[in-house]
C-alpha cells in the first residue's frame, strides 16, 4: 500500500506572533485527528518556513508526493496566484515532487458551525438566535468572488435560523464593521454580534475587534482559532485532493 501524500498547510503569515501560534494549534489539532499523516506548515509571509523551506525539507525526507492547502477561507489573491506561484517554484527545481493543491477552507456547512461555536463561547444560547443580528466580519478582498463567497456564506448562515446576518468587512470592500452594526441597529435590532470569520488574530481582526466596540456590538466573538470544525474541514479538502485521478500538470516537475 503506498503512503498517503503528505499535507503542507499554507498560512498566510503575519508580524503578530498570535497568528503563528493559532495556525500551529490548528495543524496540531489535525495530526491528532489523522494520526500517521504528516503534516507540516509553511507560510507566504513573515513566518518561517516558506513553501520553498518547507517543500525542500519534505523531499529531503524523501516525500515525493505532496496535498498543498490553502488556510484560507475564499479563493482570492493569494490563492489564485501567491501560492501556485510558490508551488511552481519548488516543483520546477525538485524533480519527481508532486504538489495537488486542494481547495480553500470556504464555503463549508463545518465553518457555519465553528461561527456558531465562537458566538455561543461569547454568550449566546441557540434561543437568542431568533432575536440576534450577526455581523460577518471577514478580513476583506478586492476580488469579486470572494466577496461573493462571503456574502453567500452570510445568506447561509441566516438560513440556520439567526434573525439576521450582513457581511462586513475590515479592508478593501465595503461596509466595514462598524456601518454593517450601526445599519443592523438602525433596522431595529436590538441586539447585534459580531462574529469574525477570520482563522487567526492580527491586525485586520484587531480592526473588527476595534469597529465591533466603536459601534457598541452587544457581542464579539473570537478568531475561528483553531476549532475543532475547522481541522475537520482542512482534512476533508485534504482527502479531496489526495484522490484525485490525475495531479496538476503546472505543479509536476
Amino acid at each position: 500500500m503506498s503512503q498517503a501524500p503528505a499535507l503542507l498547510v499554507i498560512a498566510h503569515g503575519s508580524r503578530d506572533p498570535r497568528h503563528a501560534a493559532t495556525v500551529h494549534a490548528l495543524v496540531a489539532r489535525a495530526r491528532t485527528l489523522r494520526p500517521g499523516l504528516r503534516v507540516e506548515t509553511a507560510f507566504l509571509d513573515f513566518n518561517t518556513p516558506s513553501v520553498g523551506q518547507a517543500l525542500s525539507s519534505l523531499y529531503l525526507s524523501g516525500v515525493r508526493e505532496v496535498v498543498a492547502l490553502p488556510l484560507l477561507l475564499t479563493r482570492a489573491f493569494h490563492a489564485k496566484s501567491d501560492i501556485p506561484a510558490a508551488l511552481a517554484e519548488s516543483t520546477a527545481r525538485l524533480p519527481g515532487l508532486s504538489v495537488r493543491v486542494a481547495d480553500v477552507l470556504g464555503p463549508s456547512p463545518l465553518l457555519l458551525s465553528a461561527l456558531d461555536r465562537r458566538l455561543a463561547e461569547a454568550g449566546l444560547t441557540p434561543a437568542d438566535r431568533a432575536t440576534t443580528a450577526v455581523v460577518l466580519a471577514s478580513a476583506g478582498s478586492t476580488d469579486p468572488e470572494a466577496i461573493a463567497a462571503i456574502a453567500e456564506t452570510a445568506r447561509e448562515w441566516r438560513h440556520t435560523g439567526w434573525c439576521a446576518v450582513r457581511p462586513a468587512f475590515a479592508s478593501a470592500a465595503l461596509p466595514r464593521t462598524e456601518d454593517a452594526v450601526r445599519a443592523l441597529r438602525a433596522e431595529g435590532f436590538a441586539r447585534v454580534a459580531v462574529a469574525p470569520y477570520v482563522i487567526a488574530p492580527g491586525r485586520l481582526p484587531d480592526r473588527i475587534a476595534a469597529g465591533a466596540e466603536a459601534a457598541g456590538a452587544d457581542v464579539l466573538a473570537d478568531v475561528l482559532g483553531a476549532a475543532p470544525e475547522l481541522a475537520r474541514v482542512l482534512l476533508r479538502r485534504y482527502d479531496t485532493a489526495a484522490a484525485a485521478p490525475t495531479r496538476l500538470p503546472a505543479l509536476t516537475a
